[in-house]
C-alpha cells in the first residue's frame, strides 16, 4: 500500500516553518519544524477518525527533515511525501 501526504506551507521565518499536512486539503493538521533545534511539534492533529494522525505526522516530519538536511533548508510552498 502506498502513502501520500500533502504539505502546504502556512508560515516561515528564520527559526520555524509551519505546514498543514494530510491526505487531502479538506483533511489536514498542522506541523511545526523549529529550524534551530530541529524539533517537530504537532500544532493541530488531523481531525478525522478515518485517518491515522500519527501516520501522516510521521511522514510529514520525514519530508520536512529532508528539506532541512538534503535540500539545504529550502521549504517550498507545496510539497508531497509519496511512497
Amino acid at each position: 500500500m502506498g502513502a501520500f501526504v500533502l504539505l502546504l506551507k502556512d508560515y516561515e521565518d528564520e527559526s520555524v516553518v509551519i505546514y498543514r499536512f494530510g491526505p487531502e486539503e479538506e483533511i489536514m493538521g498542522k506541523i511545526e519544524l523549529n529550524k534551530v533545534t530541529r524539533m517537530f511539534s504537532e500544532l493541530e492533529p488531523i481531525n478525522n477518525p478515518n485517518h491515522s494522525n500519527r501516520f501522516y505526522f510521521d511522514r510529514a516530519a520525514q519530508r520536512l527533515a529532508r528539506c532541512l538536511v538534503k535540500e539545504s533548508g529550502v521549504f517550498p510552498e507545496i510539497i508531497t511525501f509519496e511512497s
